[in-house]
């Protein structure tokens, strides 16, 4: 890691004990931004397992000895946030010797399992060798299968652009986190000097600008720095633009987002109607083998008393709303019945997780609404 910043050109400003984990580092980059992280480091090797696949990588997320819990359960480790902001956190297998790393969603991995394995195959660490940068998703299947996750690896020499990726990746969904990996044009290079006169133009143009008392990169990176304003950001966008095109829409006679913690999205009437609850979901990045875009629909956190918790019912909103965005980057919207859903094949009256934005999704709302009013 020390190596791959001085090869960038950075200044060492501090760096822990390289036997104590996780590993600490500060840093300062050619332009004069000053960077920190905390490092969940671990060696990435390529080694033969009995039972597991010949083209299989892993690295192990281990420190010191086994743990257990009060009911003699693996212990869990929560991974160290900066609350300011301040310091990135990264958690990641390192191949010394083919000179790549591995990173993982440390958000999807808090708290974390210690002694477990994290798997990745041939041809991933083959596309980062011959790219320098690539991402892909890592299904965790399993008959109570955890959320899909967007992994990212790189060479040496693209450890900053991963350091940067992390800072503005924070708490993204895996579709998001994604799309943003394959736009590293997006957050490989810091903000370029001349951006200080469009600044002073949007300073005129915009009273919050005045009202903070903030430059208006000072603001924005204010959101991409605290993690759940930066979620909510960019949640309430998703739902601003399905409220705007829901508004547009002739026969919508009432649309309202909501601000309900774990509630539906938006309350919507139709033709006057009584008011319908919608739940937008967000899709992967990547479609199926038939083009069908993909969500994963689930909670990130289940209950330790009840792991079908993290999956919804069909009575917990009237209408889900697909948006399609991190596929196609344009803000357009699926819709369909909860209860046209498959149901969960070991949860009984949860809906299933791998749902298929397909035929039964209409693009029209419309129908949609008539549908579920005719449930009332």
């Amino acid at each position: 890691m020390l190596d791959s910043l001085r090869g960038a050109g950075c200044r060492i400003l501090f760096a822990s004990d390289a036997s104590e984990a996780p590993f600490v580092i500060t840093f300062e980059t050619r332009s004069g931004e000053r960077l920190g992280i905390v490092a969940y480091a671990f060696t990435a090797t390529r080694t033969p397992t009995r039972n597991r696949p010949a083209d299989e990588r892993s690295f192990q997320i281990k420190y010191g000895s086994k743990e257990l819990d009060e009911h003699g359960l693996p212990a869990v480790h929560a991974l160290w946030q900066d609350p300011l902001g301040l310091f990135t956190t990264l958690l990641i297998g390192i191949d010394p010797e083919d000179g790549f790393f591995v990173a993982a969603d440390p958000e999807m991995h808090n708290p974390t399992k210690f002694f477990i394995r994290f798997e990745f195959k041939d041809r991933h660490a083959d596309a980062i060798q011959q790219e320098g940068w690539h991402a892909w998703e890592r299904d965790r299947s399993g008959p109570l299968a955890e959320p899909i996750e967007t992994v990212v690896g790189g060479t040496k020499d693209h450890f900053l652009d991963l350091v940067r990726f992390e800072r503005a990746a924070k708490g993204l969904p895996p579709g998001d986190r994604q799309l943003l990996a394959e736009r590293r044009e997006l957050f490989a290079e810091a903000a370029p000097a001349d951006e200080k006169a469009a600044e002073a133009d949007i300073a005129a143009l915009h009273p919050l600008v005045e009202e903070f008392q903030l430059a208006p990169s000072q603001i924005l990176e204010l959101i991409a720095s605290a993690r759940r304003l930066k979620m909510a950001v960019r949640g309430w966008v998703a739902e601003v633009k399905l409220q705007e095109v829901l508004a547009a829409t002739p026969g919508i006679t009432a649309c309202d987002r909501l601000d309900e913690e774990g509630g539906p999205d938006l309350r919507v009437s139709w033709r006057g109607g009584p008011l319908l609850t919608l739940e937008c979901k967000n899709v992967l990045r990547k479609p199926n083998a038939a083009g069908l875009a993909r969500i994963d629909f689930q909670r990130t956190r289940a209950s330790k008393e009840d792991p079908c918790s993290r999956y919804y019912a069909p009575s917990d909103f009237d209408i889900v709303a697909g948006c399609l965005h991190a596929v196609t980057e344009r803000w357009e919207f699926r819709y369909i019945l909860p209860t046209s859903l498959d149901g969960h094949a070991r949860c009984t009256g949860k809906l299933a997780s791998n749902v298929l934005v397909g035929g039964l999704w209409s693009a029209d709302p419309g129908p949609v609404f008539e549908a579920a009013y005719a449930k009332l």
